[in-house]
């Protein structure tokens, strides 16, 4: 388990609402919205970032995504939104746990990242 706020979030040492939870990771609302739905997807492995993980985490990797996609069907949000890894300070992480954002609720056309 990492030292971070999220290792104490899933560790129980700060309580928090799981929006979902299963043997390998959490969701909860971002407290810092950057979107009308905004949720992280945290794996319980504390990894800092994503160059971090090795082929050993290939399979919670995996999970992680599938567990995005079925959050966000849950949420309601399953036809459109938006999945973000930061990696490194550069990129905007601030907590150095491994951690996927869920962003939906708004359009993210004109002027932004599309692929």
């Amino acid at each position: 388990m990492s030292d971070t706020i999220f290792g104490k979030i899933i560790s129980g040492d700060i309580p928090t609402e799981f929006l979902y939870e299963d043997e390998h990771c959490v969701a909860i609302n971002d407290i810092h919205p950057q979107a009308p739905v905004h949720v992280l997807v945290i794996p319980k492995k504390g990894i800092p970032r994503l160059v971090d993980a090795t082929a050993d985490d290939r399979d919670l990797l995996g999970h992680l995504m599938l567990a995005a996609g079925r959050i966000a069907d849950q949420l309601g949000v399953a036809d459109a939104f938006r999945l973000i890894v930061n990696n490194g300070a550069g990129a905007g992480q601030t907590v150095f746990h491994l951690h996927l954002h869920i962003l939906a609720g708004k359009s993210f056309a004109e002027g932004q990242m599309t692929g």
